[in-house]
């Protein structure tokens, strides 16, 4: 562990896994702190705001989907969601929390490091990336966007969507090109499904805010999407 790495919460309640994820982000360079419950880890995050949030899905009284719900409502902090399970049905509530990646145990200590050092980076970027684009202008510190003057407020995988298509405008992009600049992924499982209901989320958002600018996000049948800039 260095003095001066990421800061990641771990959070299990199970102490044999939290001894094996907390070594393996800290050869990895990353700070950690090890919880055992979702609400001690919500205490923590009213005081200290982490750069990566590790957490199991099965834990005693809240759920670490609840959690996950709960942190993505109100900051940009990347969420890798941990289970026992390999069933389809926990992957897709994982991605309707808007968890921003999903491991399922008994994973490799290697492996997830590499995967959470990705996604801090990928967080990184996304604050460099660009921020305007049309009648559309991202706010990366509240992962929201403002049209015609008017606050938008956006779940971070809405937000990881608008944003790539913010950096290709008038570009059409495809599912996978999405998935590259949103999330910095070339395959993920469920990511067509993911992306598609992002974008109907963000038109109903965009239209309740600016009757008639979900416009702006155009759909390309056979293609993909592009954002227009006329």
């Amino acid at each position: 562990m260095t003095e001066n790495g990421p800061l990641a919460f771990v959070v299990d309640d199970e102490r044999a896994m939290l001894d094996i994820a907390t070594f393996a982000l800290e050869t990895q360079g990353f700070r950690t702190e090890a919880f055992v419950s979702a609400e001690v880890v919500w205490q923590r995050l009213s005081q200290v705001r982490p750069d990566l949030v590790l957490l199991d899905v099965m834990l005693p009284g809240v759920s670490g989907i609840t959690l996950c719900r709960r942190i993505k409502a109100q900051w940009d902090i990347p969420v890798i969601l941990v289970t026992a399970k390999g069933e389809a049905a926990d992957r897709i509530a994982g991605l309707e929390a808007d968890a921003d990646d999903y491991v399922a145990k008994p994973y490799h200590p290697r492996e997830l490091a590499l995967r959470a050092q990705r996604l801090v980076r990928r967080n990184d970027a996304l604050l460099s990336a660009p921020t305007a684009a049309g009648v559309i202008t991202l706010d990366p510190t509240n992962h929201g966007a403002v049209i015609d003057a008017k606050s938008i407020a956006l779940t971070i995988n809405e937000f990881k969507l608008l944003s790539a298509l913010v950096a290709r405008p008038g570009v059409v992009l495809d599912f996978g090109q999405l998935l590259l600049l949103g999330w910095g992924e070339s395959d993920r499982l469920g990511s067509r499904e993911m992306i598609k209901a992002a974008i109907y989320r963000l038109r109903h958002k965009l239209d309740s805010t600016v009757p008639g600018s979900s416009a702006v996000i155009e759909a390309v049948r056979g293609a993909g999407y592009l954002l227009r800039t006329e």
